[in-house]
């Protein structure tokens, strides 16, 4: 297995609608924004199968992470962790200083594991309650 930078998200895109659209039940406009094409998109695979996948964005100082998923087969695997690593040593090495992302509140103790720590009140996005996270790089 090998996590990379891609161009053609198109793998990327497979395995998000895969978790997020079809298992999750997000819709369609809550999935596909217009900023694919301003982020930084890493791709775990083995072959050409897509295993995992992050979208990472650059705003000012800040890096975020977002749209992080991983293909039920590996989950517990510890490729989350792995893509949720690789993308903190990307934004750092892209001049960040702190990460952040919007984690789904079944997910927080995950983001604790690496060190997160979650901010402000629980919010709905896309019918899912998140909090915001964040960790200095």
């Amino acid at each position: 297995m090998i996590i990379e930078t891609v161009e053609d998200i198109s793998l990327c895109h497979a395995l998000r609608r895969a978790v997020f659209i079809e298992e999750q039940g997000i819709s369609e406009p809550d999935e596909w924004d217009d900023l694919d094409g301003d982020a930084l998109h890493l791709l775990a695979r083995d072959g050409e199968t897509p295993l995992g996948t992050a979208r990472l964005l650059v705003v000012g100082a800040k890096g975020k992470i977002g749209r992080l998923c991983v293909a039920k087969p590996m989950r517990g695997t510890g490729l989350g962790a792995a893509l949720v690593r690789e993308s903190c040593a990307r934004l750092s090495a892209l001049g960040c200083t702190r990460v952040y992302l919007s984690a789904q509140v079944s997910a927080i103790g995950f983001y604790e594991g690496l060190g997160f720590v979650a901010y402000g009140a629980p919010y709905d996005d896309a019918g899912i309650p998140h909090r915001d996270m964040e960790k200095p790089l």
